[in-house]
């Protein structure tokens, strides 16, 4: 892909049932599709998809919720290749990364408007966790209704019963427990937001919330309408205030998906007049965050690992991080780019050909 090639790119949230009605979108769908937010919000996703599978895409995620969840192989994550409606009327090539919430789906899209259009007749997708298969959903959903397969069995289920993969068991992108609470959030693109207050000084807080699940609550003590345009970072444990950081800095410019692990603030001082719990005193939260970023904006994917009490202080004032939560600062994520490239037609996944 040359340098002079412009990928439109945005981030939005979809419910998790049938009607995959949209709930959020960035603007970077005016660049990608030419519709505004306010025209796409409250429609159904699979309303934009240009190809004949696009009543298949829902059954991607007509699994049991989250927190019924007991099958180590159901997928959380997935990439899949779609041609999607234009205000233009012509279609255009768009890459989906999704993440699976509790009641939701994120998606991170990217456009390919330089590739001629080529109808695709069979939904593929790319598992990034879970059992990593590269499923065909419309050979699938097309083999469980021929075999009058139960309407309770989940879409993973329903996949496993074609042949194994030849390439045998593969390692997950990322994995935790699969009934650990989950938390989608959608933050300004920390590029976007350097913005510079009384005398160039750089804004401390990092990126605001502009949107998060109603799963919050059960994550750490805060709700939906008190984190709107907060700062994400004051919901950060100070010891990993660096951590996050760094983080964000690889997010920001990095097309890939990536992951780092931390803690928040089970407690954070978010109300003034509130009572206060002070650092030393504030139980943490450790998360796998499991991220990507656009041009105007990032979705964060947040899944509960556990809860621990706040670590000890050396005579120095430094946080003393216990050796379970130790995490390497430059290998603690794999990219999206080790499984597929940004160029479909360059994928060396050789499955991928279908889609074109």
């Amino acid at each position: 892909m040359g340098d002079s090639v412009h990928r439109p790119t945005f981030i939005g949230f979809h419910s998790r049932d049938a009607s995959n009605q949209i709930l959020y979108i960035s603007s970077g769908c005016r660049q990608s599709m030419g519709f505004t937010p306010e025209f796409m919000v409250s429609k159904q996703a699979h309303e934009f998809i240009a190809d004949p599978f696009k009543d298949d895409y829902s059954s991607i995620y007509d699994g049991k919720k989250e927190e019924e969840d007991t099958e180590d192989d159901e997928a959380n994550a997935y990439v899949m290749y779609m041609n999607v409606k234009t205000a233009s009327g012509n279609p255009v090539l768009h890459r989906l990364t999704t993440f699976k919430c509790d009641n939701c789906v994120i998606f991170i899209v990217m456009g390919f408007p330089d590739i001629p259009y080529q109808s695709k007749h069979e939904l593929e997708v790319q598992m990034l966790d879970g059992a990593m298969e590269r499923v065909n959903v419309t050979r699938a959903k097309e083999a469980a209704e021929r075999s009058n397969a139960n309407n309770h069995q989940s879409a993973a289920a329903r996949w496993r019963q074609r042949s194994e993969t030849p390439y045998g068991q593969r390692v997950p992108l990322y994995s935790a427990q699969s009934r650990q609470v989950k938390v989608a959030f959608v933050l300004e693109n920390p590029k976007a937001t350097e913005i510079l207050a009384n005398e160039g000084v750089r804004r401390q807080n990092g990126p605001l919330v502009v949107f998060v699940t109603g799963s919050i609550g059960r994550l750490i003590e805060a709700d939906t309408a008190d984190l709107m345009r907060y700062p994400f970072m004051k919901l950060v444990a100070p010891e990993d205030l660096l951590r996050v950081s760094k983080f964000f800095e690889k997010l920001s410019e990095a097309t890939d998906v990536i992951f780092e692990t931390f803690s928040l603030l089970q407690r954070p001082n978010i109300i003034d007049g509130d009572i206060v719990v002070t650092d030393e005193q504030n139980t943490r939260i450790v998360v796998e965050c499991l991220g990507a970023s656009v041009s105007d904006g990032m979705a964060l994917l947040l899944r509960k690992l556990r809860s621990e009490a706040p670590p000890t202080m050396d005579d120095m004032g430094n946080y003393l991080r216990p050796k379970i939560h130790e995490v390497d600062e430059e290998g603690g994520y794999m990219t999206l780019s080790e499984m597929i490239s940004d160029d479909p037609e360059t994928s060396d996944a050789g499955e991928w050909s279908r889609l074109m």
